[in-house]
């Protein structure tokens, strides 16, 4: 870990806590979620806290600034922020807390963000809210922060909203707006989480550059390699609880608990293709878990010995309108994929990922070139010729969301992917298959009967991976498969999609922008940048010996678990 023993740090920590919490309990009605947690921050400390959805670390941050949720009812023996009670603060107290005393920056900037204002007004309203300020002292001050936190060109970011902004651009807006009183102390929940690589590291920078000036820092995140990074201490919890806690050097470095070990374990960084993952992870996929392919579909042509691409895009260009000609969002690709391998396909945001996974399934024509399925014109062809084969190609998209009806269930969500897979098939039988489906994926039986809007972002993304896995296709197209997972569940997914192609030979389309990620899963790697292929290899080769620049870098800013 970085040195972090110069003596103004030390003479920061000296001072008194910037945060201390003692018997932190938090219940919603009769449940209680936080069970009498403890912890402290010093001036220019980073305190992490760790664990799976539903471990109760958000639920713990937000009570810092009394946004526990509406009908939480929290308690604390102490809750002292800059020395100042706040345990039974009310709204009016914690009003003037936020923003001035606590800065928050949150997950999912897009949310966060308001759509219908341009960032810099929202950077602005902490501003005119605790400080009296003249406009034009604002608006520079605005600019100022946007300039601090990286953003280009801030003259003409302060003046676009949100939904204008890159995802990376968001992040830094957000963080722009949760520095700009200069807080004491800055909680920051998950502020990484489905940033590029190169994006995350300048945030991680921002973050760390905070800190170095004395900044206090609770960070929550359940990607360890992210917190390695920056934390001092870290806190793991599980079920409300803090389970174990200490210098990350020892926590990281010689775990204690069984649970902290399985966390760490389940980290793909550096673990060889085809490993299993964790102590976390389930034991390998019996062979009856799935029908037999001859249950779901003929598999004519499939390439058992992985010779003839299953998937091949070739010379394939696609370009769209923009404001004073055409811009080239996939140029000039060529790609392979065979029975039972895994392509990793990297690249920042913007450099034609996702067009790339649109032009495979079919669901974009490209401008110039082709897209084959087996040895069959896939692209260029009437739609209603190709839904008999779409049964053999399936698709997980980053944003589970989005692609649910919200009024369907998520039985009637996966029954309707059933049913086109088991033509035929009684309601028993399809049950069966939905109650294997969500197993498959680590989801309770018992969610089925919920609706997407109810379910937390990973929950929703295991049953997106489901219903892409009742027809048993042979080639699965994953954007961002994993993103939202915590990291257990996330080593339980991957090496279920490892057990697929075991037993199937399914092919992966792999794309991410978790570099551990794809070199764990990945055969062979393609890295993107403004459309076109930089780099391509077997992944071993790819990482261990970056030939393009720009590879050079993705590899560089790649965050590692250190201990």
């Amino acid at each position: 870990m970085t040195d972090r023993t110069d003596a103004a740090t030390s003479s920061r920590t000296a001072r008194a806590p910037l945060l201390e919490v003692a018997g932190l309990r938090v219940a919603f009605g009769r449940d209680e979620v936080v069970h009498g947690i403890s912890l402290r921050i010093m001036p220019g400390e980073c305190v992490a806290i760790v664990g799976e959805s539903g471990s109760g670390k958000s639920v713990t941050a937000r009570s810092l600034l009394g946004l526990a949720g509406r009908g939480a009812r929290t308690t604390s023996d102490r809750l002292e922020v800059l020395g100042r009670e706040l345990g039974d603060a009310d709204e009016r107290a914690w009003r003037a807390e936020r923003g001035r005393s606590i800065g928050l920056i949150l997950q999912d900037a897009l949310v966060s963000l308001d759509p219908l204002r341009p960032v810099g007004r929202e950077i602005e309203d902490p501003l005119r809210i605790h400080e009296r300020m003249p406009t034009a002292d604002r608006r520079a001050r605005v600019l100022e922060l946007l300039d601090r936190v990286g953003m280009p060109d801030p003259v003409l970011a302060a003046g676009r909203r949100s939904g204008e902004l890159s995802g990376g651009l968001r992040q830094r807006a957000l963080i722009a707006s949760a520095l700009a009183l200069d807080p004491p102390l800055v909680i920051a929940d998950e502020p990484t989480t489905a940033l590029d690589v190169t994006i995350q590291a300048r945030v991680l920078a921002l973050l760390g550059e905070v800190r170095s000036r004395g900044t206090g820092l609770l960070l929550i995140s359940h990607d360890l390699a992210v917190v390695s990074r920056l934390a001092d201490r870290i806190l793991v919890m599980r079920g409300g609880h803090v389970v174990e806690e200490g210098p990350s050097g020892q926590v990281l470095g010689s775990p204690r608990e069984a649970y902290t070990r399985a966390l760490i374990a389940a980290v793909p960084t550096d673990r060889a293709r085809g490993e299993r993952l964790g102590l976390a992870g389930p034991e390998p996929m019996p062979p009856d878990t799935l029908p037999a392919p001859a249950e779901v579909s003929a598999r004519p042509g499939t390439a058992a010995d992985g010779t003839a691409p299953v998937l091949r895009l070739d010379r394939v260009t696609k370009t769209f309108p923009v404001p004073g000609g055409r811009f080239a969002a996939v140029d000039d690709v060529s790609l392979e994929l065979r029975a039972g391998e895994t392509l990793g396909l990297v690249g920042e945001s913007g450099s034609g990922k996702t067009t790339v996974a649109r032009l495979a399934l079919a669901l974009t024509e490209p401008d110039s070139g082709s897209v084959e399925l087996h040895g069959a014109r896939w692209s260029g062809r009437p739609e209603r010729e190709r839904r008999p084969m779409r049964r053999r190609i399936g698709a997980v998209y980053q944003d589970a969301l989005s692609s649910f009806d919200p009024r369907w269930s998520i039985r009637g969500i996966l029954d309707d992917a059933v049913a086109v897979a088991l033509p035929g098939a009684g309601r028993r039988d399809r049950g069966r298959r939905i109650a294997d489906l969500l197993d498959q994926v680590g989801l309770a039986a018992s969610l089925a009967t919920r609706r997407p809007l109810t379910l937390s972002g990973g929950q929703r993304q295991r049953v997106a991976i489901a219903r892409a896995l009742a027809a048993a296709p042979e080639v699965l197209v994953c954007d961002e498969p994993v993103s939202a997972l915590d990291v257990t569940i996330q080593a339980q997914i991957l090496d279920l999609l490892d057990d697929l192609q075991r037993r199937d030979g399914l092919a992966l389309l792999f794309i991410s922008h978790d570099l551990g990620v794809v070199r764990h899963m990945s055969d062979r790697i393609a890295v993107m940048r403004a459309g076109s292929i930089v780099e391509a290899g077997g992944a071993e080769d790819v990482f261990a010996s970056p030939r393009h620049p720009y590879t050079v870098r993705l590899v560089a800013d790649a965050p590692r678990l250190t201990t």
